[in-house]
């Protein structure tokens, strides 16, 4: 199957789960190819063939980029270089969850979350310490002798009664003794923070020399300005004021290449539910799809922070109102 075909796939799948999904980002390099929302649950997806081309650069982008904007980043792709990706298993490629359509399609569409993740060493699954405690308790069987049916040391199964995971041989095993479910589906949509890599997010990027007068507008505004590297807008900016939505910036010539990107941040801003501003030397006109045109000098002359949002206000629609 194409990569093309794919992402059409997995679009119109999320789209039949109730979904809104944005335009596909056409941009290169990009780190993302689309966000989807379904209620309260935002997803940043990437979808490849091959998942070993998803590299740390991306991952670590997509990672920051969901704590930007409150969103989970997600892979879906087929096969890595040696095998098919496996139904009902969750895998992590740079600390963000992977899984195959299928696995997707039990998630999004059945809402069946995954069991199973990957890890270095084999399959593991998430066992509900506090039901595996009170089996063993109500059987009257100490550590040791557990450990003994399992066939695993005295320590180990301490640990599994303190949050530990286990392989799938010793979870059947358990399940087998106790007769009662013990394991816990691996939150996908809460990025899995239990099973997932444990390497640190990486830091923003720095500001390109292009970009610094704008980041000092929106800086002096009142916006937390995070660079980006790998998107199809060029910085998120947190409003520091709780009552205001952050925003996605782009910067540059207004020409067809920025108008395609203004085009693609406003499709993302309404599922994202930020706003979007494209900052430009020259503006023939205020507005792109959703995405306010706002010449540079324009900006740098505002008096303060809420001239700013007001501009911004005027020329796009609210991101509720979108939805």
């Amino acid at each position: 199957m194409s990569r093309s075909a794919l992402v059409g796939n997995v679009t119109a799948m999320l789209d039949d789960a109730g979904f809104a999904v944005s335009d596909r980002c056409a941009s290169r390099p990009k780190s993302f190819d689309c966000a989807a929302r379904r209620g309260e649950d935002l997803i940043l997806l990437k979808i490849l063939g091959n998942i070993d081309w998803f590299n740390g650069a991306t991952g670590g982008e997509m990672r920051r980029l969901g704590t930007y904007l409150n969103a989970t980043p997600f892979v879906i792709g087929l096969r890595t270089r040696d095998e098919e990706l496996k139904p009902g298993v969750v895998y992590f490629r740079h600390g963000v969850p992977v899984f195959s359509p299928d696995t997707a399609m039990d998630l999004f569409i059945e809402n069946v979350p995954p069991m199973i993740y990957a890890a270095p060493g084999g399959l593991y699954v998430s066992i509900d310490s506090d039901i595996l405690a009170d089996e063993r308790k109500k059987r009257d069987w100490s550590l040791g002798q557990l450990a003994t049916e399992l066939g695993v040391s005295r320590r180990t199964v301490s640990k599994y009664e303190d949050g530990m995971n286990a392989s799938i041989e010793v979870a059947m095993a358990l399940e087998d003794l106790f007769d009662a479910p013990l394991t816990s589906p691996v939150d996908v949509l809460d990025g899995a923070e239990a099973v997932r890599d444990a390497e640190p997010t990486p830091e923003d990027p720095a500001v390109e020399p292009e970009d610094m007068g704008i980041t000092a507008v929106l800086t002096n505004a009142g916006f937390e300005v995070h660079p980006t590297a790998r998107a199809p807008f060029k910085a998120v900016g947190e409003d520091t004021n709780a009552e205001e939505e952050s925003v996605l910036t782009g910067n540059s010539d207004f020409t067809k290449t920025a108008e395609k990107r203004a085009r693609i941040m406003g499709s993302l801003g309404k599922v994202t539910l930020t706003r979007s501003v494209y900052f430009v030397d020259k503006a023939p006109r205020e507005e792109v799809e959703g995405t306010a045109i706002v010449e540079r000098e324009e900006a740098e002359s505002v008096r303060d922070g809420e001239e700013l949002r007001e501009l911004i206000r005027e020329r796009t629609t609210p991101p509720e109102e979108l939805a």
